[in-house]
């Protein structure tokens, strides 16, 4: 693995980007305190920009890792903070990680999240080395499996875990993206 930490990168329409302890108040406003944005995440809408400022400390601090991965959505047409997105390596597999995301309701339904995540994969796969990424999202939020499959990750036809979360236990699809192939066919 060739971990590189949370690097800025750029799609047509967006920049991803580290967090800043000034970032606080726009998640709050834009995602972190809306329940509708978080009714299917594993925590809940935030009460307080309080506790928003808290999570963004948290991720500040985790920068220093070369492992850590939590991105800023950037709307870049208007320079607005839209969302967020991360990559963590799931414990006990060394080539594995999942991916998550969130973002604004405002910018719901524009192919943002799908951008996002395209950007995510890519860097995981081509430039730290992971052989598989992973996404679970609520069988009840058919919209962020659509996101899922856009930015070409492939269902896990009958799987179903059961993810508990500070909402509640969701049932949820597993979606998963392996590093290409290198085979080389012959005729």
């Amino acid at each position: 693995m060739k971990h590189c930490g949370t690097i800025l990168l750029e799609t047509d329409r967006l920049t991803l980007r580290r967090f800043t302890i000034e970032d606080a108040q726009a998640v709050y406003q834009n995602w972190a305190g809306d329940p509708q944005v978080t009714r299917y995440l594993i925590w809940s809408a935030h009460t307080s920009p309080e506790q928003t400022r808290r999570m963004v400390e948290r991720w500040v601090r985790q920068y220093r890792r070369s492992d850590f991965y939590e991105w800023g959505m950037v709307e870049k047409a208007s320079g607005t903070l839209i969302g967020s997105i991360g990559l963590a390596p799931i414990p006990g597999s060394r080539a594995s990680a999942e991916a998550g995301y969130s973002l604004g309701r405002a910018w719901w339904n524009h192919g943002y999240a799908t951008e996002a995540l395209r950007a995510v994969l890519d860097l995981a796969v081509k430039r730290i080395g992971y052989k598989r990424i992973i996404a679970k999202h609520a069988i009840a939020n058919p919209a962020s499996g659509r996101v899922m499959q856009k930015a070409g990750m492939s269902l896990r036809v009958g799987e179903v875990v059961s993810v508990p979360t500070e909402n509640g236990v969701y049932d949820c699809y597993l979606y998963e993206y392996r590093q290409p192939s290198r085979r080389h066919f012959f005729w």
